[in-house]
């Protein structure tokens, strides 16, 4: 009954796995178009899902089965009749029985070997597709999905030169020369021509890139030459010694890499072809096979966010260093200042009586007693704390906060909190009896001759 329209049927939906992220690419089909398949790998696993969507709800579809097959096929335009599987792999996805309600189906091809690259031509077409069948007693129900498969290849070692001399004798003597004789999909085909003898009036010269597609064997044999790209290289005559460059670009051509003997069916070959056409429109042409492979793209958005991933963490190590060697600077916009624990290199570490008297707890009569004119010039804006009784005054180390200020004659403080104490001590006389004990027992600090001894602002 349901051969008439009367019965239960349904719609085959197929979902692959990773469709979302999955890289799609164009290939030409039976009538010129182009259209968008999944794009796959040799050895990379098919997955997905089978949906099957009852038109009529409510009512059972029996079946004698449901199976997903992957079928890796060559198809001759002048043999329709006869399909070549080079591939062909099976999973039952259910039992002979009935169909309640909508059903998924869940299916996995694991590391499906395809050996060949799809192939769209003039008279042969290599194709991988999905089929999922429901087999019923009458008409089976069945859906296709067809897949685009690349085949990557490194690169080759041995990759020569060609450099050929070829010519008409006593007339025209010709050499050119290209730079390799394998090339990639997206790589540039640089070369020379060199006119050795012309007698010839040549009016202008073209290259051309042709594909020729193979089909059959024996006297079976189908040749179909297609011209991928043309363009004129030279209009004119030329003389002895004139050499010609050659550059062609490959990118931006529909090319497929070579095919020589697909499960001994068909070939797809290259050539480059060299014509020169003479004032009385006598052709005179070269061909010279070459080699065409397909290499693996290059992931460039994922490689800028690891540089950038790289940059961040190399700036944010530099800024916690130098965020250990200043912990904390002052809110006032003044230069950073060294805590107690962090010392200079090759200094002494404070003693705990230094730590425990901080500059800033200095009475005003202990300053030294003839500055410089510009520190007291700086002094009048300065408010000195209250006094403390029995103050120690300690003179302060040159640091890289303060560049340029006189070199030290004792130890590193423990903090400086203004600028102004710091560069009143810098340019202070003697230290005080306390402090001349201390000196006695460190050694002294050498005062470095490229330091000025001129006073230097320092920045509020």
């Amino acid at each position: 009954m349901s051969f008439f329209g009367f019965g239960q049927s349904a719609d085959i939906e197929i979902q692959l796995d990773g469709s979302d992220t999955r890289k799609m690419a164009e290939m030409k089909t039976e009538d010129g178009k182009k259209e968008r398949y999944f794009l796959y790998y040799d050895g990379e696993s098919v997955s997905g899902k089978v949906n099957v969507n009852l038109k009529k709800p409510g009512s059972r579809l029996e079946h004698q089965g449901v199976k997903i097959e992957f079928v890796g096929q060559i198809e001759l335009y002048y043999d329709r009749g006869n399909h070549h599987e080079f591939t062909s792999l099976v999973k039952e996805l259910a039992r002979p029985g009935e169909l309640p309600h909508n059903t998924s189906f869940d299916f996995e091809f694991n590391q499906v070997e395809k050996p060949y690259e799809s192939y769209s031509g003039t008279n042969v077409r290599l194709r991988y597709f999905l089929r999922v069948t429901i087999v019923r007693r009458l008409s089976d129900i069945a859906r296709e999905m067809d897949l685009l498969v690349h085949t990557l290849s490194s690169y080759p070692e041995m990759n020569n030169s060609i450099k050929m001399e070829v010519g008409i004798e006593d007339c025209l003597h010709i050499e050119f020369e290209y730079n390799k004789s394998k090339y990639h999909l997206k790589d540039v085909i640089v070369g020379k021509i060199y006119f050795l003898l012309v007698r010839i009036k040549i009016k202008h010269m073209e290259i051309a890139i042709i594909k020729r597609e193979t089909t059959g064997s024996g006297p079976n044999t189908f040749n179909e030459n297609e011209t991928i790209a043309k363009y004129e290289i030279m209009d004119g005559a030329p003389v002895r010694g004139e050499s010609i460059p050659i550059r062609v670009f490959l990118a931006g051509y529909d090319l497929t890499p070579t095919m020589r003997d697909i499960n001994k069916k068909f070939s797809v070959r290259y050539y480059l072809n060299l014509v020169l056409v003479d004032e009385e429109e006598r052709r005179y042409f070269k061909q010279q096979e070459i080699t065409l492979w397909r290499k693996g793209e290059r992931l460039r958005r994922p490689l800028q966010q690891q540089l950038m991933a790289q940059q961040q963490t190399l700036q944010q190590m530099s800024l916690n260093n130098q965020q250990s060697k200043f912990p904390q600077s002052h809110p006032q916009g003044q230069p950073p200042e060294f805590s107690p624990q962090m010392t200079a290199a090759g200094a002494e570490p404070p003693s705990p009586q230094q730590s425990q008297s901080p500059m800033h707890e200095e009475a005003p009569e202990q300053l030294p007693t003839n500055p410089s004119p510009q520190p007291q010039a700086r002094q009048q804006h300065f408010i000195a704390p209250p006094p403390q009784p029995e103050p120690e005054l300690e003179p302060i180390d040159d640091d890289d906060t303060t560049p340029k200020l006189p070199s030290p004659p004792t130890e590193l403080p423990n903090s400086i909190d203004s600028p102004e104490e710091e560069f009143l001590e810098a340019e202070g006389g003697l230290p005080s009896e306390e402090e001349e004990e201390d000196v006695d027992e460190r050694e002294p600090v050498k005062s470095s001759s490229a330091v000025t001894q001129e006073p230097v602002p320092v920045a509020q």
